[in-house]
């Protein structure tokens, strides 16, 4: 790594073992620093080591309670700003409000653009971030985006899967059909969509068709993120009903809500893979869910964006 520029790795309070781990493949130590929540539910964020001309990459993702993780996000951000940070780039793995994309209602709020106006005007030169519910959202930000895929990592675990039938790859929803195809190319095999529409907020998902063939087939379901479980179990159900042998869901972000882990144990998917981009404590996972480390990838960007050399490359599979 450049000598002229140091590095420096910090944490926010909702990436601290993925934080570990990145500095860890890095071969630095994590930045000290500090996050306090106060009883009228303020948050006050310190940076406890000197700054100042050093490339600085904070990382925090926007997990539960988003809000918070997002406004501690905003200050570290100022912080180091004020400190005389020679740059900051904002290592955001799991983009929350991503999923508010669009005005598709009347007088709703575009909320991914709201939260990328917010880091800008805190003062962050470049953002980090994996599997954006739309790739678009890369443009509400005017700062470099570097979005990287949790393809790589998912498709190298289910090769790993011992061997069977084949696969069949399977889109929840037409939208998520071109990242299908490409998990498809990796692994040699055909897709098929599952149409699926939603009748309000709450929610539930309901899969109306599947469109091509599973029949004797594995199917690998593949999404950005579970919160409910609700989408996979329910287009598990429709696939095995069509034909296919097995159902398994390779998907970047485990949010998993109250009862998630639950129901996917008690459902019919054999396996479901996520990333750590978000942090749960694996007892409470279940013997269906299995956690493959995002640290090595999000090490690598770090590492190429302060060497000045290609991110694309990881994108390989």
């Amino acid at each position: 790594m450049r000598d002229s520029m140091p590095l420096a790795v910090f944490g926010g309070s909702g990436s601290p073992r993925l934080t570990a781990a990145i500095c860890g493949a890095l071969g630095v130590p994590p930045g000290r620093c500090e996050t306090r929540q106060f009883s009228d539910g303020n948050t006050f964020v310190r940076v406890l080591d000197n700054v100042r001309g050093k490339d600085v990459y904070v990382i925090q993702t926007f997990s539960r309670p988003v809000n918070d993780r997002l406004v501690e996000m905003l200050f570290f951000v100022d912080a180091f700003r004020r400190a005389s940070a020679g740059s900051i780039t904002a290592v955001i793995p799991f983009f929350s409000y991503g999923k508010g994309d669009k005005k598709d209602e009347p007088r709703v709020s575009i909320r991914a653009r709201v939260c990328a106006d917010c880091l800008e005007a805190s003062g962050v030169d470049r953002i980090v971030t994996m599997d954006l519910h739309a790739p678009q959202i890369q443009g509400f930000f005017r700062v470099p985006v570097d979005h990287l895929y949790g393809l790589p990592l998912l498709v190298e675990t289910v090769r790993r899967l011992p061997p069977g039938d084949p696969w069949t790859v399977v889109a929840p929803d037409v939208g998520y059909g071109q990242m299908a195809r490409l998990f498809a190319k990796a692994l040699g095999a055909q897709t098929a969509i599952a149409e699926k529409v939603r009748r309000g907020h709450d929610e539930k998902a309901h899969v109306e068709r599947i469109i091509g063939s599973v029949a004797g087939a594995r199917a690998l379901v593949v999404d950005d993120f579970v919160t409910t479980g609700g989408t996979l179990i329910a287009t598990a159900e429709r696939l095995l009903s069509e034909g296919a042998t097995e159902v398994y869901a390779a998907v970047t972000h485990g949010v998993l809500g109250p009862g998630a882990a639950r129901a996917i144990e008690a459902s019919p998917l054999r396996e479901v893979v996520i990333t750590d981009t978000l942090e749960h404590e694996p007892a409470a996972l279940g013997s269906r869910i299995r956690v493959v480390s995002a640290a090595p990838l999000f090490a690598e960007a770090i590492r190429s964006i302060h060497d000045r050399t290609s991110v694309s490359r990881l994108f390989e599979v």
